[in-house]
């Protein structure tokens, strides 16, 4: 049985594959927005997160984009935003 979920996005990979990622938090941080995302298969096949996907918006005038982000400060930042944001609801490992 498939279920429907509003928190799922998919995505195309560099081989045009969808992939399916589990919404957990927009991040705003230095007047960017970013999402952080959670591979399904993880979600469904573990209990502990090893790995999030996080992708800056970019609003277009038709519609708005996710890109990825190659500054590992600016990627470290919004992580430590997320962590302190949900800290309530997941265990983070340092």
């Amino acid at each position: 049985m498939s279920e429907e979920r509003d928190d799922v996005v998919v995505l195309v990979d560099e081989n045009g594959e969808e992939v399916e990622f589990e919404h957990l938090d927009t991040v705003e941080l230095n007047g960017n927005e970013y999402v952080v995302l959670l591979p399904v298969e993880e979600s469904e096949e573990e209990k502990d997160i090893d790995e999030v996907v996080i992708l800056k918006i970019e609003h277009g005038e038709e519609e708005d984009s996710f890109v990825s982000v190659d500054d590992d400060d600016e990627l470290e930042a919004v992580f430590e935003e997320f962590k302190l944001r949900m800290e309530d609801e997941f265990d983070f490992e340092d």
